[in-house]
């Protein structure tokens, strides 16, 4: 065994190497890269961008990352499906802005999240991607973004689903239903209520514009999106599966 802090040892390795002129097996080296080349060529994050019948959550993510590309602004997630949507269709430029719980599953974490991070980056925007089923963990949060003046953009992925929770009742339980369909209440109406600002969009024609008017608003906005139910979420591991069994569609 080599023993040593590794940044040490791979310099001295690579002075070895530099030493004994070794050179690499080019046809090697090119079956390794037509390997790389062909999983590269696997498009993992398709989706249906044909249907302008129904508002994909993965158009809804890119859409809001053209607005937000060119600035830093911080995007938090709760959990489920629009969490995943959220980190696979937003290209992070920045460090830390990508606010997440990850894997530990705490729904309501997204709203709050948000606030902490407006507070501390007043001058740089923050745009909550929650849905409605996390959402109504921590809704009471509106509160503090109306007592307190934050100025935080909320945008609400509305499938009235639990929708990770349904998509595994779906694919391996033949769509049996348990406890993950939502009656919603007005989103918009809550918001108002709390002297936020909202609007409610459920046609794809609208959500150009709908986004940018929650992006370039100076206030705490709402944005509610209601969009295709049962769309699922891919690539995605099953349980006990390993890496190479992963499912693509």
């Amino acid at each position: 065994p080599i023993v040593g802090d590794v940044k040490e040892v791979l310099l001295d390795l690579i002075a070895a190497l530099k030493e004994s002129g070794e050179k690499t097996d080019p046809q090697a080296l090119a079956d390794w890269w037509a390997q790389v080349d062909a999983w590269r060529a696997t498009d993992c994050l398709k989706y249906d961008r044909t249907n302008t019948e129904v508002i994909k959550p993965q158009a809804v993510l890119e859409k809001l990352w053209e607005l937000t590309k060119d600035e830093e602004t911080y995007i938090t997630s709760d959990v489920g499906q629009h969490q995943m949507v959220a980190c696979r269709y937003a290209k992070f430029n920045e460090t830390k802005s990508n606010i997440t719980s990850g894997g530990l599953g705490t729904m309501g974490f997204g709203l709050p999240a948000a606030v902490g991070a407006k507070v501390a980056q007043p001058n740089k925007e923050v745009v909550a991607v929650l849905g409605d089923g996390g959402f109504q963990m921590t809704i009471q949060e509106l509160g503090t973004i109306m007592q307190s003046d934050i100025p935080v953009k909320i945008l609400v992925l509305n499938n009235n689903f639990l929708g990770m929770v349904r998509q595994w009742q779906q694919l391996f339980f033949d769509r049996r239903y348990s406890f993950t369909e939502m009656k919603n209440p007005n989103f918009v109406a809550i918001a108002n209520g709390y002297n936020i600002k909202g609007k409610k969009v459920t046609e794809r024609k609208d959500l150009n514009e709908a986004l940018k008017e929650m992006y370039e608003s100076k206030e705490a906005y709402l944005l509610e999106v209601v969009v295709e139910n049962e769309e699922n979420v891919f690539p995605m591991i099953t349980t006990g599966a390993s890496v190479s069994e992963i499912l693509l569609e």
